[in-house]
């Protein structure tokens, strides 16, 4: 399966989805948001993750959407799970040490993973256990997860395979459209029992066989979800703050995948005299099909950008201070400015 065929890149499509899902975003998400029927149906969740989290859908116009359809008592459990994402990035952004913490707990398993089989069966998909090897060939395919399988997914590897949990989140991170450092990382922490210390997800046989209409029944699962710990997380720090100063002068827009709807973020007085954005090659923490998702929505920005501000578009190779600086010059300014 194509996953561009599953997530056209572009704005229109993330609108689309968005405007034949409101009906659904009151009572009927409360109802069915945790089932997983799998991906031929999935009628109750929205599947704007990858829209939302590229900022290619705003996350405050489709809290607006539902509520201008819903009662706020009917979409509330909708409104939060968008929330949690935007909460998440801010909490991350906060204390970036968790975010570091991650990255060497992966590179030490990293150094032993070459000698782990299970690793090796469960990264293949060839465990045995009915609907893990599942999710990891449909996480695989089509580059997503309904979000109670990856609940499911994650407790299973922490707590019956008692794989590192680093090495889980990065393999979401490897193969996910909507890989977001921020909800990948926090969630799995989260189900391993480290993100609220001492409270674990663990999956079971009777929530999967329900929540996934009787596809899946795995056996042997763990019974036990023994917290993971590690050291206390440290405080946070403050959030940075512009210094509220004007832009004088011509800017150059950067464009990038971390929201690819950057018009949102300019001020009425920013004079928008080009635009750029980066061709990229898949490379960690962004597989093969979030760089091709990201490149091919960037394209469709830069187009109808350009044709707003009446001005030039170009495409660099590597976000490198000299492509940018020659881009800038190109367009007879000093300023770029880029969403935060």
């Amino acid at each position: 399966m194509d996953e561009r065929l599953m997530f056209p890149p572009n704005r229109a499509e993330g609108l689309a989805r968005l405007d034949a899902f409101l009906p659904r975003a009151g009572a009927h998400y409360a109802a069915n948001r945790n089932a997983d029927l799998g991906p031929g149906d999935r009628s109750g969740v929205s599947v704007l993750s990858p829209y939302i989290r590229h900022r290619i859908v705003a996350e405050d116009e489709v809290v607006a959407a539902v509520l201008k359809r819903h009662r706020f008592a009917a979409a509330e459990k909708y409104v939060q799970e968008v929330l949690w994402r935007t909460y998440w990035k801010g909490w991350l952004e906060m204390r970036p040490a968790v975010w570091t913490r991650f990255l060497e707990d992966r590179d030490r398993a990293m150094q032993d993973a070459s000698r782990n089989r299970d690793l090796d069966k469960a990264l293949a998909g060839a465990t045995g256990i009915e609907g893990f090897d599942d999710w990891v060939l449909e996480l695989i395919e089509t580059g997503y997860l309904h979000n109670h399988a990856r609940m499911w997914f994650a407790s299973i590897w922490v707590f019956t395979l008692r794989l590192p949990w680093a090495l889980g989140a990065d393999f979401f991170l490897r193969h996910l459209i909507d890989a977001d450092p921020a909800s990948n990382t926090l969630s799995w922490r989260w189900v391993a029992g480290l993100q609220t210390a001492g409270k674990t997800y663990l999956a079971s046989t009777d929530n999967i066989a329900r929540y996934t209409g009787g596809r899946f029944a795995p056996t042997g699962l763990a019974t036990r979800a023994e917290a993971l710990v590690e050291a206390p997380v440290p405080a946070p720090s403050p959030l940075r703050h512009g210094d509220g100063s004007k832009i004088d002068g011509p800017t150059l827009l950067l464009i990038t995948g971390e929201d690819l709807h950057p018009e949102t973020a300019l001020l009425a007085t920013d004079r928008v005299a080009g635009i750029v954005t980066s061709r990229t090659t898949p490379g960690w923490p962004f597989g093969e099909k979030a760089t091709t998702f990201v490149e091919a929505a960037a394209g469709h920005v830069l187009t109808r950008t350009a044709k707003q501000f009446g001005c030039d578009a170009q495409w660099i190779t590597g976000m490198t201070s000299e492509n940018l600086i020659a881009a800038a010059q190109h367009v007879g300014t000093r300023t770029i400015i880029t969403p935060f």
